[in-house]
């Protein structure tokens, strides 16, 4: 898609979401992802973060509202052309599957008859595994495991990543180079990003956060805006505390609760 597209490429418009007959766990859900922006989805366990990640992917259908991925139905898209679009990394991986780090990566490339610029050996450079290229899956260690499945997503080239705790499991190393790739692509390819994260800390480093809790929308928009100390009781249910230092950067502080 062009960089100069300006409306939004992901719309989520009165959604609604039932796991089974009874009542609904995501109801009246509406947002949108605009071209290029970096959302941080937070809440806590439970919260809805997952089910959200997979109605926008299409893996899950909603029992009611609209879903527009580049102003077209989301269903609409035949699998091959919506894996051109958008990228679902889940946040649970198969990580039993006989597979050497190089296959499985290579995997990203399933979409396309001619292969995008980016190559294998570059997103392993990039996750740190070019080493391991040759190593079993199950021989890595759980961090190696959650980097070889993120190289693939990078190597799959869309232009929307929904990704569900990719820090999970990673050292501080990892989860830092991680997170300047993200924002290398979001700066020089106009990537667009929703990742949900557990870290409040992390979240308060994002240009837009969602904050949500039981299926429905806290609050969306800036961190200073979204993530106070009264919102951030009433999705986690304890006191929390958002300082500044003296630069102005914005940290959490949880030493009330000791």
């Amino acid at each position: 898609m062009s960089l100069a597209y300006n409306h939004p490429i992901l719309e989520l418009d009165n959604v609604r979401f039932l796991y089974s007959r009874g009542k609904s766990f995501i109801n009246n859900l509406s947002f949108s992802v605009g071209n290029g922006e970096s959302i941080g989805l937070l809440g806590a366990n439970g919260s809805g973060k997952s089910t959200i990640l997979k109605l926008a992917s299409g893996i899950l259908k909603p029992s009611a509202g609209h879903i527009k991925l580049w102003d077209k139905p989301l269903q609409s898209y035949r699998n091959k052309d919506r894996a051109k679009l958008l990228c679902y990394l889940p946040q649970l991986l198969d990580i039993y599957v006989p597979f050497k780090v190089r296959e499985l990566v290579s995997m990203g490339l399933y979409p396309y008859d001619i292969p995008p610029e980016i190559t294998v050996d570059e997103v392993l450079e990039m996750v740190g595994l070019k080493e391991k290229s040759e190593t079993y899956i199950t021989n890595l260690s759980g961090g190696e495991r959650r980097r070889t499945f993120i190289a693939m997503t990078l190597l799959q080239g869309a232009g929307l990543l929904l990704l569900d705790e990719p820090l999970a499991n990673l050292d501080i190393k990892y989860q830092l180079e991680i997170l300047r790739l993200l924002k290398e692509l979001k700066e020089k390819k106009n990537i667009s990003i929703i990742m949900a994260l557990h870290d409040i800390n992390i979240a308060l480093q994002f240009e837009k956060v969602m904050l949500i809790k039981d299926g429905r929308i806290l609050g969306v928009g800036n961190p200073e805006t979204v993530l106070t100390n009264e919102m951030l009781k009433e999705a986690f249910d304890v006191g929390i505390e958002v300082r500044r230092q003296d630069l102005g950067r914005a940290y959490v502080s949880y030493e009330n609760n000791f």
